[in-house]
C-alpha cells in the first residue's frame, strides 16, 4: 500500500470513529471538503502541515496517520448518509 492510501484509509477510519463527517472535519482543520474526500482516496499529495491539522482535529498524532494498517484490515465503513435528528 503506498504511503498517500495509507494516509487516507487511517483518516477515514480515525473519523469514522470519531463520529465526523468529511464536511466537520474539513471546517475544523480549515480545509476544503472536495480535498478531505480526495486525501481518503489516496489521490491527494498531503503536505505535513494538512497532516498536523487532521491529526489535530482527530485528536491524535500525525505519525498515527502514516502507520500501515494490518495485513487483511478491512476498508472502514462510510457514516450513514443525512444529518443527525435535532435532540429534545
Amino acid at each position: 500500500m503506498n504511503v498517500r492510501k495509507i494516509i487516507g484509509w487511517n483518516l477515514r477510519k480515525l473519523r469514522v470513529e470519531r463520529g465526523l463527517s468529511q464536511e466537520r472535519l474539513a471546517l475544523a482543520a480549515e480545509i476544503d471538503r472536495s480535498y478531505v474526500g480526495r486525501v481518503e482516496r489516496g489521490s491527494e499529495n498531503v503536505t505535513i502541515d494538512t497532516l498536523d491539522a487532521f491529526a489535530a482535529v482527530l485528536g491524535v498524532s500525525a505519525a498515527e496517520l502514516l502507520i500501515e494498517p494490518p495485513k487483511g484490515a478491512r476498508v472502514p465503513s462510510p457514516l450513514s448518509a443525512g444529518r443527525k435528528p435535532k435532540a429534545g
